[in-house]
């Protein structure tokens, strides 16, 4: 497993296979460090106020991504401005390294819209909720940059490369193992980047495995290596070689992150169920966040800094929290629009439905402009 920082936020390089991997890091300045400690410290007080928001009613569903910013926002940090990303569900810190406003990803959750970024001005792709999908968008995209030539021409203003981010309960899925077949067979710059965060909802990962995941693509002629997801330099340095490697014509490969779900699966899941404490706490005491905090300290990053990341921190809870309340109710004819590219018969016949429904209730239908709506027993 490549590592550079251990729990105590000690940098070493543990072998020499691991230099070519340690060069990205000594190119590294001392703003791309705090860059890296500021988006992880970000995207977590994001994600806790997310949380809280749902448990309060503001949205029917939210999946925490809490232990896993190492690997998030190395990898992230690590895509070229000419790159695309296909994410999965939990991608937030991703999701901010390329410009994504958070808001966008509240106002998904609670309904607002089907996703409120551009994917071809952020080269972020929306969230994908069936399990794998991404992955065979993300292959057929790379194929595209393949037959538009948009690999190995020298020219990094053309150059381009392809990453997807699953979960190690993903991997049991069909989708996937396509979606390497695919990559490997057309020498598709497509990285695939597996987040390995132990548990798949109630699964542990050694029963859903018999093998260590990032050997998942050998069958298929995919490569891989497995990296510390809590280092968040070992996730960018690893994730940097790779998409160079890939936007240089040397085809995909497969990395998979360790780290692990501090929280619950989603919203609707109760961990305590399935797993320990014990367990937890051991994977606490590596959390990625407190590790590069100690190698910053160990650098000289005095107090002040952390003491100001704290105040954004605070600032940008307030704000998801203000501009969340005044959030619209979400329209329920929202459901209907986009399933099909033209219009269809029966999802036409349900529209219909819906209204008629909402007449017999009293008479007000659901393109209300908000005055009248039925009381559905959402937030408000």
């Amino acid at each position: 497993m490549v590592q550079f920082l251990n729990e105590n936020g000690e940098f070493a390089v543990a072998s020499k296979e691991h230099e070519i991997y340690a060069q990205f890091i000594r190119d590294l300045r001392e703003s791309d460090f705090l860059k890296f400690y500021r988006d992880m410290a970000r995207i977590r007080r994001f994600d806790n106020e997310a949380t809280a928001l749902q448990r309060q009613g503001q949205m029917g569903l939210w999946v925490p991504a809490v232990g896993q910013e190492g690997a998030q926002i190395g990898s992230g940090h690590a895509v070229g401005p000419n790159d695309n990303i296909f994410p999965s569900y939990r991608e937030h810190g991703v999701a901010i390294t390329h410009g994504v406003d958070l808001m966008s990803i509240i106002k998904m959750f609670r309904g607002v819209n089907h996703g409120g970024w551009n994917p071809y001005e952020k080269k972020f792709h929306l969230y994908a909720i069936v399990l794998g999908a991404q992955t065979l968008h993300a292959a057929g995209y790379a194929m595209g940059v393949n037959f538009e030539g948009k690999v190995a021409t020298g020219n990094p203003e053309i150059d381009e490369a392809v990453i997807t981010y699953f979960g190690d309960g993903a991997t049991a899925e069909g989708d996937i193992s396509e979606a390497l077949l695919m990559a490997a067979t057309t020498n598709a710059p497509l990285v695939f980047f597996c987040q390995n965060n132990q548990w798949a909802i109630s699964s542990a990962v050694e029963t859903q495995t018999k093998v260590p995941l990032y050997r998942r693509g050998e069958g298929f002629g995919v490569p891989g290596i497995r990296v510390d997801g809590n280092d968040v330099l070992a996730c960018y340095a690893v994730t940097k070689k790779h998409m160079d490697d890939a936007r240089n014509g040397l085809g995909p490969y497969l990395i998979e992150a360790l780290t692990y779900r501090i929280g619950a699966h989603t919203t609707s899941d109760d961990p305590s169920k399935y797993r320990d404490a014990e367990q937890v706490a051991y994977w606490q005491a590596r959390d990625p966040i407190i590790r590069f905090e100690k190698f910053l300290r160990s650098q000289g990053i005095g107090q002040d800094f952390f003491d100001e990341v704290q105040a954004a921190g605070d600032q940008l809870a307030a704000e998801i929290r203000e501009t969340t309340f005044a959030l619209p109710e979400p329209e329920l004819e929202l459901i209907f629009d986009h399933v099909y590219s033209e219009p269809h018969p029966l999802i036409e016949e349900q529209r219909a439905w819906l209204r008629g429904f909402e007449e017999s209730l009293g008479g007000h239908t659901p393109t209300d402009d908000g005055e009248n709506k039925v009381d559905y027993g959402g937030s408000r």
